[in-house]
């Protein structure tokens, strides 16, 4: 097992309102160490809270029972009421892997689950979606039917005898569904509707499972079935796509409530773009939409990026440009306040303490380079005046998509100042990447030399760093040197009112190059390893005479198109 392997839990509990069970059972999950607390997203209207951790596997399934434990302590489903189908006081709580771990080993992890909360707690258990022992147990609603009133009657059925647990029935409790599964979305889009028989019709248009085939009229005609009397459907639009519609007291509104099960299938947007055109031909209005629980970051900027293409615009901004727009076309504000810093699974897990450079503003960046310190230093400035050559790149080629008359060619410009968005982003990382080069180095010069062993060790780890130390610029180098195939596509097809932009942006990155090659030849020097060094050092002034070339080339077009 690899030390790195990361898995989710997004348990399902069922309550929404009472704040002292939901931080009873946060309370349980943060005492596990190495387990992190993302989100908790409550829910009055369905009486339910999804909470979303991440953590080692094993600390996850600890976390996991001891919340599961948690809520069959405090939650009474004899008298529970809500929107959302459920079973039990925990209702289903599925494991996703994330990193370096299999969907194969993550079923391992929730039979673990299963068996505790079975044997400990006294909870029928199911499992289900990849870690299902039965076809018919693959599909969450299929084994939630009848719910938590028609449990008891299940419990008596042996073909629906728990995976897990007793076979008696847990008034207080309920059953619990633990599963493995792929990454799910869940997503509510927002109707000017109250009706939720319209609103059930859209959802029958475009999820996978689709309607019921009837004979005539679609909702009253008689049901198709097949020789065997099985009801035949007609699929809906949308693959790996389930939903319902339903009213939602607490807005007032009727919505589709729908997981997207496989947002490789079935994007966010294309499933917000189908119910658009759905509703529309219904004669209903979508007025935004809402997610529940975390998204990769990747659902966003897909959305973004789909939204900006639409209206013919470039799709080389920022990233946090382009989530601004997706959540603007989502309508993912309008009833609440939505901040991607809180439901993005990426910046949730982000440690900021690892890019404390570019994090600062540019008054403390240049504060403290000029301060006593010697990191930051030459080899953060190179890195951070190229991000600035490819900043310029990009910027120009915005320019130009957006220029009077060159609405034809406004996908080419955008696809070069997504370029350009890469090579700034990959050279902003390499800020912070030059100065823990250097503090890697401080700290093997620290290390104890006292015994033979020490003195081993202390040489290993003093190679290690002198070489990060080395290839650290080098990168920048590389990457600079990249920069200049849009700068010199800017500086001859851009806009020409921004062609010095282009000129400014080729010095950058020459000055990049330089300034990391300077950094490239001291931490050479003295390194005992000759191969290593001539192979580096040569490597470095090629790269340093390409830019001498290619940079002065620019230069000189610049200089031409400002001359006429």
């Amino acid at each position: 097992m690899s030390s790195n392997q990361l898995i989710e839990c997004v348990p399902n509990f069922s309550e929404g309102a009472d704040k002292d069970i939901l931080e009873a059972i946060a309370a349980e999950i943060s005492s596990v160490d190495g387990v992190k607390l993302l989100d908790v997203d409550p829910g009055k209207a369905t009486n339910r809270t999804v909470f979303t951790f991440v953590g080692p596997p094993p600390r996850v399934i600890d976390a996991a029972f001891l919340a599961i434990k948690k809520a069959a302590e405090l939650i009474d489903m004899s008298t529970h009421k809500g929107e959302h189908p459920r079973m039990g006081a925990t209702d289903v709580c599925p494991l996703i892997p994330i990193a370096n771990i299999s969907m194969e080993e993550t079923v391992q992890y929730a039979e673990q689950l299963a068996e505790r909360v079975g044997s400990e707690l006294a909870i029928p258990v199911y499992l289900y979606e990849s870690a299902a022992r039965k076809p018919d147990r693959k599909n969450l609603a299929i084994i939630r039917s009848g719910e938590y009133e028609g449990l008891a009657n299940k419990l008596q059925d042996p073909n629906w005898a728990p995976d897990y647990g007793p076979t008696q029935f847990n008034a207080k409790a309920g059953a619990t569904v633990i599963g493995a599964r792929d990454f799910l979305v869940a997503y509510n889009i927002n109707l000017n509707t109250t009706s939720v028989r319209r609103a059930n019709g859209i959802a029958f248009d475009i999820r996978e499972n689709g309607r019921v085939k009837r004979e005539g009229n679609p909702i009253t005609g008689k049901i198709v079935r097949d020789a065997e009397g099985n009801a035949l459907r007609e699929p809906g639009l949308l693959k790996s796509v389930k939903a319902i519609g339903w009213y939602i007291e607490e807005y007032g509104i009727a919505q589709i409530s729908m997981n997207l099960t496989d947002i490789n299938v079935t994007a966010l947007h294309t499933a917000f773009d189908a119910t658009v055109d759905s509703a529309t031909k219904r004669g209903m209005r979508v007025t935004g939409s809402e997610l529940v629980g975390l998204v990769p970051k990747k659902v966003l900027i897909d959305a973004g990026k789909h939204f900006l293409k639409k209206q013919e615009r470039s799709v080389g901004i920022s990233e946090e440009e382009i989530i601004k727009i997706a959540v603007k076309s989502l309508g993912l504000d309008e009833l609440r306040p939505f901040d991607p810093k809180k439901k993005v699974i990426e910046y949730l897990l982000e440690d900021e303490s690892t890019r404390p450079l570019i994090q600062m503003n540019l008054s403390s960046f240049a504060d403290l380079t000029a301060s006593e310190s010697p990191a930051p230093g030459g080899g953060s400035i190179a890195a951070y005046v190229g991000a600035l050559g490819a900043a310029l790149g990009g910027m120009v080629a915005n320019l130009s998509a957006h220029k009077r008359g060159w609405d034809d060619r406004w996908t080419y410009f955008s696809e070069a100042a997504e370029k350009g968005q890469i090579l700034k982003d990959k050279l902003l990382n390499l800020v912070d990447e030059d100065t823990a080069a250097f503090n890697k180095i401080m700290e093997a010069i620290r290390m104890p030399k006292s015994t033979k062993e020490e003195k081993a060790i202390r040489s290993a780890a003093m190679d290690s760093a002198t070489k990060n130390a080395i290839e650290v610029p080098l990168t920048v180098m590389h990457t600079s040197l990249e920069s200049y195939g849009l700068l010199t596509d800017m500086a001859e097809n851009g806009n020409p009112a921004s062609v010095s932009d282009a000129g400014v942006g080729a010095l950058c990155a020459h000055t990049a190059i330089y300034g990391a090659y300077l950094n490239v030849m001291i931490n050479c020097s003295g390194f005992d390893d000759k191969a290593y060094v001539a192979e580096k050092t040569t490597e470095a002034a090629n790269i340093l005479k390409d830019s001498e070339a290619q940079h002065q080339q620019i230069l000189d077009k610049v200089n031409q198109v400002i001359a006429r």
